[in-house]
């Protein structure tokens, strides 16, 4: 991962994208017209490991395909917004009826649909191979491209530095 200045015991919630950040970019289609879109297993283990910690994880994603409440949902995350055509305004209600500050939020996207969440927030992060708009305004670049790690990299950090990555009671089960 790249260095930030950011101190990643700040953080009191994480947002993630869907499309190109817990999923690859490309996603395949089937005869019906729909997405059927693929899933890293070891993001799934961090977010449903960061999911039982006080750090709060939320997905806004302009997919409008129930089977991502569905996945996020058996992992644990209950705030799963699906068909978010303007991100930043889910995002502020979000915060706001969580009590969060954009400060202590850290954002993951992609693409240009990202750019004002990351904006807004105190530690924007793109995967490897984000379009080069999102990644000029990132303060942290994975080193994974999008859906192969993203959420997992930066999870494993963050539990880390607080502590809880192999020391939570729930680490070494689902």
């Amino acid at each position: 991962m790249s260095k930030t200045d950011y101190d990643l015991k700040n953080l009191r919630a994480v947002i993630f994208d869907v499309d190109g950040v817990l999923s690859p970019s490309t996603v395949p289609m089937d005869e019906n017209g729909v997405p059927c879109r693929m899933v890293n297993i070891k993001d799934g283990y961090a977010l449903q490991l960061a999911a039982k910690t006080n750090l709060k994880i939320a997905i806004i994603t302009g997919a409008n395909t129930t089977s991502l409440i569905k996945r996020y949902g058996a992992l644990g995350i209950k705030d799963v917004f699906i068909g978010a055509s303007f991100k930043f305004e889910v995002m502020n209600k979000w915060l706001a009826d969580n009590a969060i500050l954009p400060e202590e939020t850290a954002y993951v996207g992609d693409d240009i649909p990202d750019y004002q969440c990351m904006k807004a927030v105190g530690l924007a992060v793109a995967p490897n191979d984000a379009a080069r708009e999102i990644k000029d305004i990132a303060h942290y670049i994975t080193v994974s491209d999008g859906g192969y790690g993203v959420a997992r990299e930066l999870l494993e950090q963050v539990l880390a530095t607080r502590g809880e990555w192999l020391n939570h009671a729930d680490a070494f089960g689902w």
